[in-house]
């Protein structure tokens, strides 16, 4: 069993392509002697340690990679079998995938890194929610990375063959020209944007784009009937809940939903849906957006629950037989770009959203700024449809070349 976990090792470095990597890469390092990457299903994890792997320590043979959801950990210990790739093998670096999958693997985690200080770990998990949880005991010993989908600057990357860089926020807000200028002879930009809210998101896109709703709807399933299932011993009429919000979600417009209409339409208590959401918000299945406002005023404001990206709405549509609306994939695109390039973004009744320092409105090449007037803080329209903006604009793809 270990020849075969050794060739599969090997199999999938030789095979990996170099050509493009995942924005996390330049700053992934292993400084630290345990490193965990964490992330929702399919973003690409294993992708991004291996080509680490490949292009960093392949070549000095002192490192190894396994997963942790091979039957053979069913007979051995994770703790046991780590060992024996330090102690008898020679490996310096392990890396670990899907450690998730390995029942006790926080407390095995931390005996390694107690009983082997020589030793660096690598681990990685497709559930947010069992690796946070489950860490608590490691959160001041490991490094923890987070990994996001694709940004729209990624998906240009990729599907073209560019070396397009990420544009700070900041930059976006003052200058919408200059940031606009390394985009010049690009074709068919606002086609290929309508492609990623689409199907752009999940790296697997460019294994067969054909099946691609397909492999959507395999990784909400796995996500609920396994990951949550198991984290929380659910049984299978609770987890039907799960996928009943996630096809509500994506059947109405983000301002019209709170908890209480959740918990009517569901059928069950407004703690549980609290809780629900809160776990779907922990795998990165949905995004739960607070009001800006504070005090009393705040509190009694809810928050704004929508699914976690443009891709899982057009793949619920396979559900519901209805096209989502315009407005509601806008709105989502705006808050995946920010939240993920880590601009904490609000729900605010001046606007549609906002930062700590500027109020947004999103729509159409024709919106005005009607919402706008009067405002104290700098304010923007975010305009779909257009590649070029006046004073006062953001081209809303530009916003995915945030990270």
């Amino acid at each position: 069993m270990f020849r075969f976990i050794t060739e599969t090792y090997h199999r999938l470095i030789e095979s990996l392509t170099l050509s493009q990597v995942r924005y996390l890469y330049p700053s992934f390092n292993l400084r630290n002697r345990l490193t965990g990457l964490i992330g929702p299903r399919g973003v690409g994890k294993t992708t991004l340690l291996l080509q680490y792997i490949k292009n960093e320590l392949y070549k000095e043979g002192k490192c190894f990679y396994f997963s942790a959801d091979l039957v053979y950990f069913q007979q051995t210990t994770l703790l046991a079998f780590v060992s024996n790739l330090h102690l008898v093998e020679g490996y310096q670096i392990i890396f670990i995938d899907e450690i998730h999958k390995y029942h006790g693997w926080n407390q095995e985690l931390k005996n390694l890194y107690d009983a082997f200080p020589a030793l660096k770990i690598v681990f990685s998990g497709s559930s947010m929610l069992d690796l946070i949880e489950g860490s608590h005991d490691l959160s001041r010993r490991a490094k923890m990375y987070r990994l996001h989908g694709l940004s729209f600057r990624e998906y240009l990357n990729f599907t073209e063959d560019l070396n397009l860089k990420a544009i700070p926020f900041q930059e976006v807000l003052e200058d919408t020209t200059a940031s606009l200028s390394q985009l010049k002879g690009i074709d068919r930009m606002l086609p290929h944007f309508d492609e990623y809210l689409k199907k752009g998101y999940y790296p697997f896109v460019f294994e067969d784009p054909h099946s691609y709703y397909e492999k959507m709807s395999r990784i909400i399933d796995k996500t609920v009937f396994e990951d949550i299932a198991n984290f929380y011993n659910l049984k299978t009429p609770n987890l039907q809940y799960f996928k009943r919000l996630l096809t509500y979600l994506a059947s109405i417009p983000p301002g019209d939903l709170n908890m209480h209409n959740l918990a009517k339409n569901l059928g069950i208590d407004h703690k549980t849906v609290e809780h629900y959401v809160t776990i779907l918000a922990s795998v990165g299945l949905i995004r739960e957006i607070r009001p800006f406002e504070g005090g009393n005023s705040g509190l009694r404001k809810p928050s704004k629950i929508l699914l976690n990206n443009t891709n899982l709405i057009h793949t619920m549509e396979q559900y519901l037989g209805q096209q989502p609306t315009k407005g509601m994939e806008r709105e989502l695109f705006f808050i995946q770009s920010l939240q993920n390039a880590d601009v904490e973004v609000f729900h605010s009744k001046q606007a549609d959203y906002r930062t700590r320092h500027a109020v947004f409105e999103i729509g159409g090449k024709n919106k005005t700024r009607d919402q706008l007037k009067g405002l104290k803080e700098p304010s923007y329209l975010v305009k779909d449809d257009i590649l070029h903006a006046l004073k006062g604009e953001i081209p809303l793809f530009l916003l995915g070349f945030l990270y």
